[in-house]
């Protein structure tokens, strides 16, 4: 399952979710504004300042839009 962590009005967080869609992934979103844990968890554990946060798995994640990202996993898909 992919999660993507995002906040409200993030234009590169509405690009990825957008990205993710057209590749036909099915993925969770969680608002970090509304998530504190989370917001610990993607900040302090992982290490990321930037939105939206895409994690695949514990060895798997990035920050940002990464359409080559996205790409590499719908092709693994």
């Amino acid at each position: 399952m992919i999660t993507v962590y995002s906040k409200p009005a993030c234009m590169q967080c509405t690009m990825t979710q957008r990205a993710l869609d057209r590749a036909g992934l099915t993925y969770e979103v969680i608002d970090l504004t509304q998530n504190p844990d989370a917001l610990t968890w993607v900040t302090e554990d992982l290490g990321y300042s930037q939105a939206p946060i895409v994690v695949i798995n514990d060895d798997d994640h990035w920050s940002g839009f990464q359409p080559d990202h996205i790409a590499r996993i719908t092709a693994n898909a």
